[in-house]
């Protein structure tokens, strides 16, 4: 009878010090998620990027832009609508962590890049190459 006495209470302290080890694990992990630009990039990417985006962008040429977006693992690819010069093009484009690049091909070649963070995203874009730009953000809905 002891040494089921004995068996049972090493049994508990094993799972007790298990859990503990757990516990401390798992309460660990949301701070050190929370504090870090890449693992904000990280949630972001494991959400995903897909569907629309609202945005808006300043410099040599300013007006609004609509994105629709699929992302599949680190590729994105869409439409996008902008104001100014009015127009929808096809556009592709890459996410690494918490940097994007994107852009569009044909009579407007508009490239973006920037970075991300949860439902919006921020960065710098050109048209045809340097020289001709500016300043853009958007996000998500």
């Amino acid at each position: 009878m002891v040494t089921a006495a004995l068996a049972v209470t090493l049994a508990a302290c094993s799972n007790s010090g298990s859990t503990t080890t757990h516990t401390k694990h798992n309460a660990a992990a949301p701070a050190s998620a929370t504090s870090t630009p890449a693992a904000a990039a990280a949630a972001s990417s494991s959400s995903g990027l897909s569907g629309t985006w609202h945005g808006q962008y300043g410099g040599a040429y300013a007006g609004t832009f609509v994105l629709h977006w699929h992302q599949s693992s680190a590729n994105l690819s869409g439409r996008i609508h902008i104001s100014n010069p009015s127009s929808t093009l096809p556009v592709h484009g890459k996410l690494a962590g918490g940097s994007i690049r994107f852009g569009t091909v044909g009579s407007y070649r508009i490239s973006y890049s920037g970075t991300v963070s949860g439902s919006s995203m921020s960065g710098h874009w050109q048209l045809n190459g340097p020289g001709t730009g500016g300043n853009w953000s958007a996000s998500q809905g």
